[in-house]
């Protein structure tokens, strides 16, 4: 079967479709012995004989087995397999790896989490096709914290969907700043850093643990490790276009949807508030105290207990105070 030569070198595993086409023309790609410079030319590996950047395609090769990975990329790595400025790259988390892969998709240089990498490059320019239809989960530290109220505001203007989630450092107290669950699909990220810097909230740490059907659960940080039959299946139908979406995803909406809803309360009504008068009147008298009597004016001054207040007991002269020695005390002047 005819196929393009970009095609056949991205599903061989050698090069990318993009870079495959700037191997076409540097001249770099021969067909049974024959250099091809034109974009667009075409070969059936089951009979053509392909060499691209000294690798053999085609006839007299055996047939290459798909590699499918999941790698927990740490922060400060290139999302790529080589780098001009000499930083970091995911080669340096694949050793031991024989196979030539490559990375589908890409996260940010300071951003950790899930990364998908693979060989198969049919399933790759799929996901690439539709990669606004995939979903991604992202957990994201920002500065301060958010109410429930900004998150389902937020939500709303980006188009994403926002949610706490357990505190790594609750145990040692209340943390300065809070950690948070993302659902997107498409790339929204720039829209929601630029929304929250603007709601004095700068995103400070950025991790991706979900990528359609696939997690970073369980795998540690700069490790990876080979996908099953079923879960590379599993992905295959999560980057379909018109695809129902993430279980996970799903499965939230119909917890949400079964969730009782909160009965309204009652409104409080307005109790009429007595006076003091009002009080005093209504008060139940005990038996043997005698009622309080009303005050007709400033000038009488009750008594209390049965005593004159101190305002009407005589006042003690010099004569009537003395000294602990028992001498009178002279009248003070």
């Amino acid at each position: 079967m005819q196929e393009r030569l970009q095609k056949i070198i991205g599903r061989a595993g050698i090069a990318s479709r993009r870079h495959a086409e700037q191997l076409i023309l540097s001249g770099q790609v021969r067909v049974n012995g024959v250099v091809v410079r034109e974009l667009g030319t075409k070969a059936d590996p089951a009979t053509d004989k392909i060499e691209a950047a000294g690798r053999t395609v085609g006839v007299g090769t055996a047939a290459q087995r798909n590699i499918y990975l999941a790698l927990h990329k740490p922060p400060e790595v290139v999302s790529a397999m080589a780098d001009p400025e000499g930083r970091k790259t995911l080669r340096n988390c694949l050793r031991g790896l024989p196979e030539r892969v490559f990375p589908v998709g890409n996260l940010e240089y300071a951003a950790s989490g899930l990364v998908f990498l693979t060989n198969d490059g049919d399933l790759a320019a799929e996901m690439l096709k539709n990669w606004a239809q995939i979903e991604q989960v992202y957990h994201v530290k920002v500065k301060g914290m958010l109410t429930l109220a900004d998150l389902d505001r937020i939500g709303k203007e980006v188009g994403l969907r926002m949610k706490t989630v357990r505190q790594p450092d609750a145990t040692r107290g209340r943390a300065a700043n809070f950690w948070y669950e993302v659902r997107m699909r498409d790339s929204k990220k720039d829209e929601l850093r630029r929304l929250l810097m603007k709601e004095m909230h700068p995103v400070e740490k950025l991790m991706r643990i979900g990528l359609g059907s696939l997690t970073v659960e369980g795998l540690p940080r700069g490790r990876y490790r080979l996908l099953k039959d079923k879960e590379v299946e599993e992905l295959r139908r999560s980057v379909k276009p018109g695809n129902k979406g993430d279980l996970r995803f799903e499965e939230d909406k119909r917890v949400v949807a079964q969730r009782p809803q909160r009965t309204q309360w009652p409104q409080k009504t307005e109790r009429p508030r007595r006076t003091h008068t009002q009080h005093e009147t209504e008060r139940p008298q005990r038996s043997g105290v005698p009622s309080k009597p009303e005050w007709p004016g400033r000038s009488h001054v009750p008594q209390k207990n049965g005593r004159p207040h101190r305002s009407e007991k005589p006042q003690r002269t010099g004569r009537d105070r003395k000294s602990p020695g028992g001498r009178p005390v002279p009248p003070r002047s």
